[in-house]
């Protein structure tokens, strides 16, 4: 028996505001997410009331992987979850992932998820796919890899013009 697990994914371009904070509160509290990986934070500490409050105090438990950057303003994921419907164990990160095996409580289907926010330099993006290449787990294992992968296909997919 499957159960139905409701995941978010957004770029949410910074929580180092109150009224982003607010935004992703408030949308977050309007539905019934049990992950929520939240891409670009632009934090460099998360302790439990940060992580709380976009998650709507619902989504109790969190991972986190820290902004770089001299001021901390650079990239930065937080995962946040709802553990009266999954668990996460395993939970590991590096610089531009986090990854943690999910088991959903209502009929113990078992998937690793990955949420990553990819950097924009095309120099440093090499690096990043082969690290997403060594985190890929043994072929019988369910994966959900999804984020911010900084990547485009083609220069249509770009809302600019600044294109190299």
């Amino acid at each position: 028996m499957a159960a139905n697990i409701n995941i978010a994914c957004w770029n949410v371009r910074g929580l180092n505001s109150q009224a982003r904070k607010a935004t992703v509160h408030e949308i977050l509290a309007a539905t019934n997410i049990h992950l929520a990986c939240l891409q670009e934070t632009k934090l460099r500490n998360v302790d439990q009331a940060t992580a709380a409050y976009p998650g709507n105090y619902r989504l109790q438990k969190f991972a986190f992987s820290p902004a770089t950057g001299p001021l901390g303003t650079r990239g930065g994921i937080l995962l946040l979850w709802d553990d009266l419907h999954v668990d996460l164990s395993d939970v590991s990160t590096t610089r531009h992932t986090i990854s943690a095996t999910v088991r959903l409580k209502e009929c113990g289907t078992e998937f690793i998820i990955t949420t990553v926010y990819g950097l924009s330099k095309d120099l440093f993006k090499p690096a990043f796919l082969n690290e997403l290449k060594e985190l890929k787990p043994e072929a019988q294992r369910r994966w959900l890899v999804l984020g911010d992968f900084n990547l485009i296909y083609r220069a249509w997919d770009k809302n600019n013009r600044n294109l190299n």
